[in-house]
């Protein structure tokens, strides 16, 4: 049944990209993304489970959630309000059920069929990186290669060889912004609607991100092309309010306590000494401080490794990424100029991300392998400003019409 499951998720990602691009554009991709798929295949057999480059991480304890909450509904049936793995959920419930419902399926043990949804959930969003570069203003040729960088970059890629939650995160900030941005193009209620339910599902993977991504996506909807504002304000204010009660119904120590709760736990002085007492920790002189020292942890959070910094095999590997990565910040600076002169909305959208995500996660900085895998949406998103300077076109309001069958229609 495992391997049934790796075929399937073949044969959606087959589906996915023949529905997403016109015929000559899908033939483009498919190779590439077919590649990225078995590559984390591969990696998931020969490096994560083997633990060869000593990299660690926490999917091993979403895997045990998972299994234990399989074998409840072994016994207990299907439902999706178990007794005590659900204790033990906190705001990763989506990726733990994900993968319950896989082991469910296989009978027991699926680490390769786990990965491969995973790894499936990672191209797509590779798909939904190419048609965001260009609803942002990024030609077909700066698309593609954003969308090659995106699939084989390192750490992205030894993020979503296992049953990391990650993958799940990133796919659905990056969605989420996609539908913000595109909502600024044209308005479509439709557009709105998804952005809800991936706000939702990010809720339940990583719960503060929805504060990161809500702002954005509200600034899309009243910034519309296509549409009133008043109405465009109207629609838009219903969904949130709706949104922040439904939140709040089925979370009784509501929804800003949740994710106060969260970031008051990553800027506590006892989480901070017990990341940074592991592998790649790293100490600030900031008095216990979340706020001080700003400066040298925004540059953790941005730069880190540096190419002196010692460490493990993952770290020195992550050195490689981190070349690129210069490159793309270069690149972005570039790419703000671009979208400063030629579209300044979407620009503002993209910031409201990057901005207050960076400074959040350098309050909370104390481990340089844990700031790694935390900024995977903000190089992301981050990316997609390298793309524009990348192009030989310059942004225009027509850059969303991009395949004969699109996913979301502008």
């Amino acid at each position: 049944m495992e391997y049934l499951i790796v075929a399937a998720t073949v044969i959606t990602l087959v589906v996915l990209v023949s529905v997403s691009f016109d015929k000559h554009t899908a033939w483009r991709m498919l190779p590439v993304l077919l590649a990225a798929f078995a590559v984390r295949l591969v990696v998931h057999l020969a490096v994560v489970r083997p633990d060869a480059v000593g990299y660690g991480g926490d999917y091993l304890g979403y895997e045990s959630i998972s299994l234990e909450t399989a074998a409840f509904w072994q016994r207990e049936g299907l439902q999706f309000a178990t007794s005590v793995p659900a204790e033990r959920f906190a705001s990763v419930a989506l990726p733990c059920y994900v993968f319950a419902f896989v082991i469910y399926l296989c009978g027991g043990a699926a680490p390769l069929a786990c990965t491969a949804v995973v790894a499936l959930i990672a191209c797509a969003l590779c798909i939904v990186m190419y048609r965001f570069a260009r609803v942002v203003g990024a030609d077909e040729r700066a698309a593609f290669v954003l969308l090659v960088v995106t699939a084989f970059s390192p750490m992205f890629l030894l993020c979503t060889s296992d049953t990391f939650k990650d993958g799940f995160n990133a796919f659905l900030v990056v969605g989420c912004l996609y539908l913000a941005v595109s909502t600024a193009r044209r308005f479509d209620i439709r557009k709105p609607l998804m952005t809800l339910s991936l706000l939702w599902a990010l809720w339940n993977v990583r719960a503060y991100m929805v504060f990161m991504c809500a702002v954005p996506a509200l600034l899309g909807v009243m910034g519309s092309r296509g549409a009133a504002f008043t109405r465009a304000l109207v629609v838009s204010g219903g969904l949130l309010v709706a949104g922040l009660f439904f939140f709040g119904y089925v979370d009784s120590g509501g929804v800003m306590e949740t994710a106060l709760g969260q970031l008051e736990f990553g800027q506590s002085e006892e989480a901070r000494r017990s990341y940074a007492s592991q592998g790649s920790g790293v100490l600030f002189d900031d008095s216990g401080n979340a706020w001080g020292s700003l400066i040298p942890k925004l540059l953790y959070t941005l730069l880190a490794p540096f190419p002196w910094t010692e460490g493990s095999a993952t770290l020195q590997l992550g050195k490689i990424e981190m070349l690129i990565w210069y490159f793309m910040l270069y690149s972005a600076v570039r790419g703000v100029r671009v979208l400063w002169r030629h579209d300044r909305r979407v620009l503002l959208i993209l910031l409201l991300f990057i901005v207050p995500s960076t400074i959040a996660y350098a309050t909370t900085v104390a481990n340089v392998g844990l700031i790694f895998r935390q900024r995977i949406p903000i190089v992301m998103v981050t990316s997609l400003l390298s793309a524009v300077a990348w192009s030989r076109r310059r942004p225009s309001a027509d850059t969303e019409e991009t395949a004969r069958r699109p996913l979301t229609r502008a």
